[in-house]
């Protein structure tokens, strides 16, 4: 079914480019082929999937939304937190070619309009399964040093459980050293955004599965003293970041491979420990260049210098 839906989507993406007339094709000619991604699949329907991905400054060109639509249709997951998403309109396109390609699902999506075009229009989103949807809203409208892309925050109902999910961009650059006494001072930004982000969980979520993900800047595996992320790595009965052995594992799986570094993270919060500890519970980084004719190049060139990053829970049937 899976190889049947991505099949038909890409024939769909080659009718719409056919009916338009000839363009110019891409590095693979890929205008007209649809990509071959089948065994990509990652989602199920046993479990409650979902990825971040920093879709850089989306759409790198005309090609981006077909390898989007593409690429999302192949993972399968339920939710996706976006960054970088700078067209309304492209990412409305994604969203239409999911529905008219997938007969088994009902697509939707928001797109935050917080940072202007001053700042490079690059706000969050999300695209998800309609059936998960309850609400959203941005938890930090206004606190543009510690958050300069405001968190989007994202309700779901999953198996009569609430679910919170939280997407971030939290801020770039840096030296790689924490300078606390600097409130402008990158790491100290994202230190910060950390330590408020736990303590509105702590506020407003305490005793809920929240998952906190993004494109969060930094790395897991800083020394004590550098590391933005000890609010929530020095209470491990609190949390756990799903991607923990990605970021201290091979750079082959890292998220960010142009530099190499793993910047994209899931976190989640205890109530989910038990989910993420169930034998058929995942986290994985998607390598599409792996699957792409001229790998790493075309990747880049028409997607994201991103990889996305996914996770998968196995929910008990009877939760305490």
């Amino acid at each position: 079914m899976k190889n049947n839906k991505l099949f038909i989507l890409g024939l769909i993406i080659a009718m719409i480019i056919f009916a338009c007339g000839e363009q110019e094709k891409g590095p693979t000619g890929s205008n007209d082929e649809p990509l071959s991604l089948d065994d990509l699949f990652f989602g199920t329907d046993s479990t409650l999937d979902v990825v971040t991905w920093n879709i850089e400054h989306f759409p790198k060109n005309s090609e981006t939304t077909n390898y989007v639509a593409q690429i999302i249709a192949a993972i399968d997951a339920d939710i996706y937190g976006l960054q970088e998403i700078e067209s309304d309109a492209d990412f409305e396109e994604v969203i239409n070619i999911l529905n008219f390609s997938d007969s088994l699902n009902s697509w939707n999506g928001y797109r935050s309009n917080s940072v202007s075009s001053n700042y490079g229009s690059i706000n969050l989103a999300f695209i998800y399964k309609n059936t998960f949807y309850d609400s959203i809203c941005e938890p930090f409208p206004t606190n543009w040093i510690a958050f300069p892309r405001p968190p989007l925050r994202l309700d779901i109902t999953y198996q009569s459980e609430n679910v919170t999910i939280i997407n971030n961009h939290l801020k770039a650059g840096g030296d790689g050293e924490l300078d606390l006494s600097d409130p402008w001072d990158e790491e100290t930004r994202r230190y910060n955004a950390c330590n408020l982000l736990d303590a509105y969980i702590f506020e407003n979520l305490f005793d809920q599965n929240v998952i906190v993900i993004g494109d969060m800047n930094d790395e897991l595996n800083d020394e004590e003293d550098n590391n933005v992320f000890m609010q929530f790595i020095s209470t491990p009965e609190e949390y756990l970041f799903a991607d923990w052995d990605i970021g201290l594992g091979s750079t082959d799986n890292w998220s960010y491979p142009g530099w190499p570094s793993h910047l994209d993270h899931i976190l989640i919060t205890n109530e989910l420990f038990d989910e993420y500890n169930m034998s058929v519970s995942e986290t994985r980084t998607f390598k599409i260049d792996d699957y792409l004719d001229n790998g790493w190049y075309e990747y880049d060139s028409n997607v994201s210098d991103h990889l996305p990053v996914g996770v998968k829970l196995k929910f008990l049937m009877h939760k305490d």
